[in-house]
């Protein structure tokens, strides 16, 4: 008698990256923390967790689904392998990824369910979320620059507004220059009426 489960979580990357990671010896190691050995593509074996874990591969359909024999160092002397299916779904937040593990061994099933949770899902995610920070810092930098260029063209705008006010200062004096001759015009004007007033009573 043989145990399966089902289990499904979010990882915040591509349906391909994840699969990349997955197949890739180098990411594989570095997301468990544990040397991993693959043979690439369909029929080459593999191994993970320092050996812990071992099978082959049996069917690919890249970005999508990954079929391995899978079994460990625990599993009962001339017992089966394993049946492991990774489906990748995009979703939103990144891939849906289904872990469908069938053929377990009786009593084993409960300690592997715990062990993909703790040992894969939450590393994957971590290993993938790292990236976020990185990839959104250029654009910040992006809009401080554009900031300042705004800030420039404030003061260039202020600089010539006092220019112009400096500039319309003459202006204003020659105004006043104006009204003074104008008033000096109209009383020599009156002047010359009074004067032309008395001659006429002589």
């Amino acid at each position: 008698m043989t145990e399966s489960f089902t289990l499904t979580t979010i990882i915040p990357a591509t349906p391909l990256r994840v699969y990349q990671a997955w197949l890739d010896e180098r990411e594989h190691g570095a997301f468990t923390g544990a040397k991993a050995e693959t043979e690439p593509g369909i029929g080459g074996a593999f191994t993970a967790w320092d050996g812990y874990i071992r099978g082959r591969t049996l069917e690919l359909s890249e970005g999508q689904r990954i079929l391995q024999s899978w079994r460990t160092s625990e599993f009962p002397p001339g017992s089966e392998d394993s049946l492991l299916e990774v489906l990748l779904e995009e979703s939103s937040g990144g891939t849906r990824l289904t872990l469908r593990h069938s053929g377990i061994p009786e009593g084993q099933g409960e300690s592997y369910e715990a062990g993909w949770v703790d040992h894969y899902f939450e590393p994957l995610k971590r290993y993938f979320a790292a990236v976020a920070p990185r990839s959104v810092s250029r654009p910040k930098a992006a809009k401080k620059k554009v900031v300042r260029k705004r800030t420039k063209v404030k003061a260039r705008a202020a600089a010539r507004g006092r220019s112009s006010a400096r500039a319309r200062k003459p202006v204003r004096a020659k105004g006043k220059g104006s009204r003074r001759i104008h008033a000096a015009g109209k009383r020599r004007k009156a002047a010359g009426r009074k004067a032309r007033r008395g001659a006429r009573r002589r």
